[in-house]
């Protein structure tokens, strides 16, 4: 006889009731989805207080607004130094830079070394500035490290993060931030520590623009890469049999 399982398949042959699957639409919770399935930024930014256990330290997700203009398109801010999420944590950027990412494409793994002052052990000085009691951002060396502020024009853009700073628990977060092409709770900034590793994908339909800050100017020593193959276009097999043909 049928399982309470089985009732709403009867009508399907036996070999094809056995290889049936369904989707199962349940969620587990937001704490161990954000590491490993991916959430979405407003669920991110509606969550942060439950997240505590699975927060990279010092990284911060901040909603942003669009206001929509009828028949003529849309405004939205980027961030103002002097109040907000960058104020609080006294972060100001050097430098303002755009980029463009196709669509379908991704980049990443990069990550950029964290200041540790000399003599100093790298776990200690963590914990200093991000875990200890009542942690002071105004004690972040920024003008000697680089850290990121991200904001999202169009598209869609999944983003990983990977905590690889020495003494630290290796937290990832795994959310996505819809460009202001795409106005919602969604719309959302992002702060990336150095130290932590960050991997974008365009995601959307439609090219994925950024703009981004940076709290030192661009070192191109400070660019480190992780597993970051996805960025090169490599040719077919047979065109580099063809073009190293000569070689022989």
């Amino acid at each position: 006889m049928p399982s309470s399982q089985d009732k709403p398949w009867k009508g399907l042959k036996p070999s094809a009731r056995g290889r049936l699957e369904t989707r199962d639409y349940s969620k587990a919770p937001l704490v161990s989805r954000i590491a490993r399935d991916g959430v979405q930024a407003g669920e991110v930014i509606a969550g942060r207080d439950g997240l505590d256990e699975a927060w990279i330290p010092g990284v911060e997700v901040f909603a942003r607004r669009v206001f929509q203009q009828k028949g003529r398109g849309y405004f939205s801010e980027l961030t103002r130094l002097t109040e907000g999420v960058l104020d609080r944590i006294h972060l100001a950027p050097r430098q303002w830079a755009s980029a463009l990412m196709h669509r379908d494409s991704a980049k990443g793994f990069h990550i950029h070394p964290p200041h540790v002052p000399d003599g100093v052990d790298p776990a200690s000085w963590f914990h200093q500035l991000f875990s200890g009691p009542n942690p002071d951002p105004a004690l972040r060396p920024y003008d000697r490290e680089q850290w990121d502020v991200m904001f999202f024009l169009t598209g869609i853009c999944e983003i990983i993060l990977v905590d690889e700073r020495e003494g630290m628990p290796r937290r990832i977060m795994r959310f996505t931030i819809a460009g202001d092409s795409r106005p919602g709770p969604d719309n959302a900034a992002v702060v990336i520590p150095p130290g932590v590793a960050h991997a974008l994908r365009s995601i959307g339909g439609e090219d994925l623009i950024m703009v981004y800050g940076t709290s030192t100017t661009f070192n191109p020593s400070w660019e480190g890469r992780i597993e970051s193959a996805v960025e090169n276009s490599a040719l077919p097999a047979d065109w580099v049999d063809y073009l190293n043909a000569g070689e022989a």
